[in-house]
């Protein structure tokens, strides 16, 4: 999955938020769905999105938390 062929950043649209391509739904909205336990059928036809750019949002969110770094500290 390349989610870069589905997802996009324009500082123009909701102020830079991660979107899926040729919409206003961000990536946060959409995980958010699924994290409320939103079935994938029931986002897919209610805001009218492809199973690819479902699943792009997710990787998406892979990739960045992927990137991230937990440093240990003193108590």
């Amino acid at each position: 999955m390349n989610w870069q062929d589905y997802i996009t950043v324009d500082p123009a649209v909701l102020v830079g938020k991660p979107i899926i391509k040729s919409t206003r739904l961000s990536v946060e909205f959409m995980l958010g769905l699924i994290a409320q336990g939103w079935p994938e059928e029931e986002i897919l036809r209610n805001y009218h999105i492809s199973r690819e750019q479902l699943r792009a949002c997710a990787a998406y969110a892979q990739a960045r938390v992927s990137e991230e770094k937990v440093f240990a500290t003193a108590a």
